[in-house]
């Protein structure tokens, strides 16, 4: 039972951890575009676009952490199922590839779409 609670606390550090960032990310990504400083031609608000690159940088290693997590979490499983019954190790290993791909595709996707506001922000 101390596992379990254990698991949950962590569980809602990193959910926070991921609210935190998601609304920096929105905080910088609501910001109009401000005409530029004729000047230095700086924009208006350099914190804004700051924190927009932050925070898409902490969502594409959150994105990685957890693509990390569940391809590891599917893998082991899966040896722990091979183990148990060796005879049905054929019948296990093309849903956990075809697992682990969807996965590693949502991963990837988030990355992109983190990269986009790196770039766009």
């Amino acid at each position: 039972m101390r596992f379990q609670e254990k698991e949950m606390k962590m569980g809602r550090t990193v959910l926070t951890a991921a609210l935190v960032v998601l609304a920096l990310a929105a905080s910088a990504s609501a910001q109009d575009n401000a005409p530029a400083d004729e000047a230095s031609g700086a924009a208006a608000f350099p914190i804004a676009r700051a924190l927009g690159i932050v925070g898409a940088c902490l969502g594409a290693g959150l994105a990685a952490v957890g693509g990390g997590l569940g391809i590891a979490r599917v893998g082991g499983n899966t040896i722990e199922a091979i183990a148990r019954q060796p005879e049905a190790s054929g019948a296990m290993f093309a849903p956990m590839i075809v697992t682990a791909a969807m996965i590693e595709g949502g991963m990837l996707f988030a990355m992109v779409i983190c990269l986009l506001g790196v770039l766009f922000v």
